[in-house]
Formats: C-alpha cells, structure tokens, sequence
C-alpha cells in the first residue's frame, strides 16, 4: 500500500519540479527581450524595404485592375520626392479614376476610405481628413499623369488611391531614411 501512494506522489513532486524550472526560463527569456526592446528606438519594419533602391524619383502607374505596379518605395528623407502617377488603363474615369494619396502615419484606413468614397464633389479627397494627408495627387483618367513633389521626414508613409472601393487593393508604402 506505501508502494502505491509513494508513486503518485513522486510523479506530483516531479511534475511540479518540470513547471517551475520552465516558468524561471520562460520568465528570464521575457525579462532580457524586454530589455533589448527597450534600448532599441520603435521603427516599423517594412519587410522586402532591404531589396529597393534608395530613389528620390519615382513613377507609379495605376492599372484597370485596381493595382499600383510599385508598391514599395524607398527615398532619402529631407530631401525632394519626385513622384509621378500614371493612370495605364482604358476604363473611363468615372468608373475607374485614380489617384495617389500619401497618408501620415497612424492614420485609419477604413475611416479614411469611407470618408473618400463620400467626397466625389473633392475627386474623392475629404475635406474632413485634410490634416491626414502629406501630398496627393489629381483623380486621373485613361493615359493621364500627375507629378507632385513632396520632402518627408523619416518614416513609413501609405500611399492609396481613394477612388470608391480601390484603397483596399491600391497602397503602398513609402519609407524615408
């Protein structure tokens, strides 16, 4: 009978023993990865950034397919953006404009694309959201083109197209160095 209860209780002992080992390394782990964290500046990782070149002249084109051909840019911050859009498709502009629109950081792209879609009258530019915006350009049509020039501060910045329903699939992101 000393032989069955001595059993269970080495296994509770031992089991327990397992546990607490692991809390001590999981909670030393977390300690030293807080740590590194904490000396080390918060600066969003745009992942394949590494792969572009550092250009502070860019052309973007916008397709029927509702898709930006560049969707990561790279540039020198302080410095002059050069940045021309153009629109390669065939569909008129009613149905099918488009434009870009550089976005502060932080702000709600949901919130910011149904304030957009409300604002026709603007070429889909709220004038609720203007304290949002960096630099955008015109709507364009078909074989249409808009050039703007804008310096930024080092960050990561979205670009989209704001026309009704396109910000979801149209953005991209801008990272100043």
């Amino acid at each position: 009978m000393k032989k069955l209860f001595f059993i269970p209780v080495l296994a509770a002992v031992v089991s327990l023993a397992a546990c607490g080992g692991n809390n001590t390394k999981t909670e030393g782990s977390t300690e030293n990865k807080t740590e590194e964290t904490a000396s080390e500046p918060t600066v969003e990782t745009v992942p394949g950034i590494e792969n572009v070149t550092i250009s502070n002249t860019w052309t973007v084109e916008g397709n029927d397919q509702m898709k930006f051909n560049t969707e990561l840019i790279r540039v020198k911050a302080g410095e002059p953006l050069e940045l021309t859009l153009k629109n390669v498709g065939k569909m008129p502009k009613e149905s099918m404009g488009h434009n870009l629109i550089i976005l502060k950081s932080g702000v709600d792209l949901p919130t910011f694309g149904g304030e957009a879609a409300a604002a026709a009258d603007n070429e889909y530019i709220p004038k609720s959201a203007l304290s949002s915006i960096v630099a955008h350009t015109k709507l364009l049509g078909p074989g249409e083109e808009d050039k703007i020039s804008v310096t930024l501060e080092k960050g990561v910045y979205t670009y989209i197209c704001s026309f009704p329903g396109h910000y979801a699939l149209m953005q991209g992101k801008i990272v100043a160095e």
